[in-house]
């Protein structure tokens, strides 16, 4: 049983932080990713309409409550839930006074908005990784020329990207059910979709229902379909909100589980741990070997050609806070838009179009693109050190599952 007293403390508290992101969500429509409380709560909030001054006295005030409340000798999930409703409130006031007009930096929204210091790299780290991909990429130009050249062969034909997708989520299904029991009725819908900053969308729907949707705006790689599968599905958002569902929500009742803020801390627990969730899924050569046997003959590409294409993904991988920097710089106006397409261009090998679109997400998210990079990198540190190694994928999948059914956040990885 969850400590009683401790839990009648966090309760108001928690239904007040639940009324303050859906009235912040009134101003910003990106704010509210998830919610699957009750309708008429939603519908006071849209009939309230609090302002950014109300919303953020309120949540000042709540954090003072929040911060006076003894939660010593309580047990680690209450322990827990006190420390992510304050991180959580404390985020959703940062983001009103964003609302309001103050301008943060990039790392200053970053560490306010999600409890983490993105590192930052020099340019010769990546131009490094450059100059190693030079020597093993065919053909001749600039190496983002050539790459772009390379994967041309590796494009899924549109007729066949559904068949590819399901075969995907099929396989990471099966494997991720293996280690987590899922909801009884858990299930998505796949929708492809047009004219989006983002490549894949997860939109839970609550009760183990979420709808995918995949923007087929530039062309798909096949490195995608295990990508999304794993990211968007299983063992990622989809299984990571179905699980903060049945767990939190309905196990322990804590109803500030049916909101998701994304703005917040908790969205680099939940992109950190779908990203890394791709290598729990699929460990080691068990990839290569499942693209080698399904993916790769169902869309009509050369089977030899697998491990070289993994390869060279392989050290792109390495470059993947190239568009971090860009964002920095982007943001902190020290590059226009222009030149921070250009940095992606060259650094992080994306096509001039998918650079564009690229500069378009940093418009709409921000410093948002700290979730993936660096909660995957922080998200592998954590599991792997309480024993959740390659080898031991058991413990792996133990320590996975522990993460996406709790209330941890960013600060409590360490």
């Amino acid at each position: 049983m969850l400590h009683t007293q401790t839990q009648q403390s966090l309760s108001p508290i928690a239904e007040t932080y639940v009324n303050l992101v859906l009235s912040v969500g009134q101003h910003d429509g990106s704010y509210v990713d998830a919610y699957y409380g009750p309708p008429q709560l939603l519908e006071q909030v849209k009939a309230e309409k609090k302002s950014l001054v109300n919303i953020k006295s309120t949540a000042e005030q709540t954090l003072k409550e929040l911060q006076s409340l003894d939660v010593k000798g309580a047990e680690e999930i209450s322990s827990l839930r006190h420390q992510y409703l304050s991180k959580q409130l404390q985020s959703l006031v940062a983001r009103v006074e964003m609302l309001q007009g103050k301008i943060f930096s990039f790392d200053e929204e970053a560490k306010a908005l999600y409890d983490a210091a993105p590192p930052t790299f020099p340019e010769s780290h990546f131009q490094k990784i450059i100059s190693e991909m030079d020597g093993i990429l065919p053909g001749k130009g600039s190496v983002s020329e050539r790459y772009e050249e390379f994967k041309k062969e590796f494009i899924i034909p549109k007729d066949k990207l559904d068949s590819i997708f399901q075969a995907a989520i099929v396989e990471c299904r099966k494997r991720t059910k293996e280690y987590i029991d899922l909801p009884e009725n858990e299930s998505f819908t796949i929708e492809y979709v047009n004219d989006k900053p983002w490549s894949g969308y997860n939109w839970y729907k609550g009760n183990g229902f979420s709808l995918i949707q995949m923007n087929t705006d530039l062309p798909i790689y096949i490195d995608r379909a295990v990508d999304l599968a794993a990211h968007e599905g299983y063992p990622g958002h989809h299984v990571y909100n179905s699980l903060l569902d049945t767990v939190l929500y309905r196990k322990y009742g804590f109803i500030e589980a049916y909101v998701y803020a994304l703005f917040s801390p908790q969205s680099l627990i939940a992109e950190g741990t779908a990203n890394f969730g791709i290598e729990v899924v699929f460990p080691g050569n068990e990839r290569i070997e499942f693209e080698k046997k399904v993916l790769f003959p169902l869309a009509g590409m050369d089977v030899k050609k697998v491990e070289t294409y993994y390869k060279i993904h392989e050290l792109f991988l390495k470059l993947a806070y190239a568009g971090n920097e860009a964002a920095r710089c982007y943001l902190n106006g020290t590059m226009t838009r222009d030149e921070a397409a250009a940095w992606l261009v060259k650094y992080a090998l994306m096509s001039p179009d998918r650079a564009q679109q690229r500069t378009r997400f940093f418009d709409t998210y921000r410093s948002y693109v700290i979730n993936y990079n660096l909660g995957q990198d922080l998200v592998k540190q954590y599991i792997e050190k309480r024993g959740g190694t390659a080898d031991k994928p058991q413990k792996r999948w133990e320590e996975f599952k522990r993460l996406i059914s709790s209330p941890r956040l960013p600060s409590g990885l360490t």
